[in-house]
């Protein structure tokens, strides 16, 4: 199984806040976001760890030229500069096409036992795919998911509706068959990921919601200290 990590964001509002270093590096307890999230998958298994960082940031790709010498795990990097975390994911899709694969963002914190326990639910499940959800609601714009009883997913709304007590975590497990869905959707001017998880839907993929007590995203300078906090058990 193949793991993918979308960080090609310019991070904006960070370096606004005064955060110097790049997104990818922002340290929690030491340890730079995206060395975490390459660690946290090769523990799970990882046959390679597929990344994509954008071209305007050179101290990113030094580091990651740096770190492919030395990975516990087969890394591929991709520099190119896209204009959504959609079309970064259509990047990074040619090397996701032969297995199930798991992608997120760069600045997604969540426990690693839920992580674990959560690929272990979509290596058994026959689903097209699995998303990561959390009823802790602490973004600027969450997406809201429709499920039933048994958890499969019946849509994505942009604000509440009834049946939606979760909201995306982000993290995304799914098979080769979603590359059509999201070649349908670059092929007709779409963006945004929430967008192509409407048209899986909309394809008529099976989605199953997998529940996490908590997932995280570092869009703000005070979200280094709540992060770090959250991975500690606080």
């Amino acid at each position: 199984m193949k793991f993918a990590i979308i960080s090609a964001g310019e991070g904006s509002r960070l370096s606004q806040e005064g955060v110097k270093l790049p997104k990818p590096l922002v340290q929690l307890n030491g340890t730079a976001m995206i060395d975490r999230l390459i660690h946290v998958f090769a523990e799970n298994g990882a046959d390679e760890v597929v990344v994509i960082i954008n071209n305007e940031v050179p101290l990113t790709k030094a580091h990651l030229a740096e770190l492919e010498q030395k990975s516990e795990v087969p890394l591929r990097v991709i520099v190119k500069t896209t204009p959504s975390s959609m079309h970064s994911f259509y990047e990074l899709s040619p090397y996701l096409r032969e297995d199930r694969f798991c992608l997120t963002t760069v600045d997604t914190i969540f426990r690693e036992d839920e992580f674990s326990e959560f690929i272990r639910a979509f290596k058994a499940s026959g689903k097209d795919g699995m998303m990561a959800v959390t009823d802790y609601i602490d973004d600027e714009k969450p997406l809201y998911i429709g499920t039933d009883e048994n958890l499969s997913i019946t849509g994505f709304y942009d604000s509440v509706v009834p049946g939606t007590k979760y909201i995306s975590g982000g993290i995304y497990c799914l098979t080769p068959k979603a590359i059509g869905t999201l070649e349908y959707c670059i092929s007709h001017g779409m963006a945004r990921m929430r967008n192509f998880q409407r048209q899986l839907v909309a394809d008529g993929l099976k989605l199953e919601a997998y529940p996490f007590s908590k997932i995280l995203d570092v869009d703000h300078a005070g979200d280094i200290v709540k992060a770090e906090a959250f991975l500690n058990g606080k």
